[in-house]
């Protein structure tokens, strides 16, 4: 390939990535907007259904997510009455995360979610199975690069 060709677009690995995850997020957009959370907001909800109580430093290595974008996600989150905020007793720099009554209550209200997605993109359960696997090969990959 030379370099011009290097820098056509449809040679490029990171487009198709950024457009296929801009579709899923549109496609998630209305599904989320009848539970009034975005995208980042319903994926740090299921991170707090699973664990219940969580750290914010946790939350942010299993969603690759910084403190400052956490923060003033939680914040909001919290102030909808899904979660609570407060300090390890053990560690006060560490801050711990916890999911309310009402937040399990949202929990419901999103079982639906999934399977819809699914319907939307049509991937037959091998395929879906091989795309995961790809794409969590690639994160490890680019992590495995940045440390």
């Amino acid at each position: 390939m030379d370099s011009d060709d290097a820098l056509k677009l449809e040679n490029q690995l990171c487009f198709p990535l950024y457009a296929a995850s801009r579709e899923v997020i549109r496609a998630y957009t209305p599904l989320l907007e009848k539970l009034d959370l975005t995208y980042t907001q319903y994926i740090t909800m299921m991170v707090l259904w699973e664990k219940r109580q969580v750290s914010v430093k946790e939350i942010g290595e299993l969603l690759f997510l910084d403190s400052g974008t956490l923060t003033p996600l939680l914040k909001k989150l919290e102030a909808k009455g899904y979660l609570t905020r407060q300090r390890n007793k053990k560690d006060e720099r560490s801050l711990m995360v916890a999911v309310t009554d009402r937040g399990l209550r949202l929990k419901g209200q999103a079982r639906s979610i999934p399977k819809a997605m699914t319907a939307c993109f049509r991937l037959s359960p091998e395929e879906a199975q091989t795309l995961y696997k790809l794409l969590y090969r690639l994160i490890g990959l680019a992590r495995k690069d940045s440390t």
